[in-house]
């Protein structure tokens, strides 16, 4: 009879961090996704497409850049831990 493995732990601000570099490095990968969905939108005639569609493109650039900002302040820098001075 073996010892029994030890469950993997990982602290939680360690796993956060973690999924958050995930979502941010997911995030241009969304917008070219969101981006392109004018694209699958019918045309018409009358030109009427062509202001809702930049509406979106502009609303959806306002959103990454909002969701960019919030990610970031969710993530830390490890390198901006204050270092003892024994100078």
């Amino acid at each position: 009879m073996g010892q029994r493995p030890r469950p993997l732990f990982l602290a939680r601000g360690t796993y956060r961090q973690r999924r958050l570099r995930d979502a941010a490095r997911l995030l241009p990968l969304a917008g070219a996704l969101l981006w392109m969905i004018p694209l699958l939108w019918p045309r018409g005639p009358d030109g009427q497409l062509v202001s809702v569609a930049l509406l979106y493109i502009f609303g959806i650039w306002a959103g990454l850049i909002a969701l960019a900002f919030v990610l970031s302040r969710g993530l830390r820098d490890d390198d901006d831990a204050p270092a003892d001075e024994d100078d």
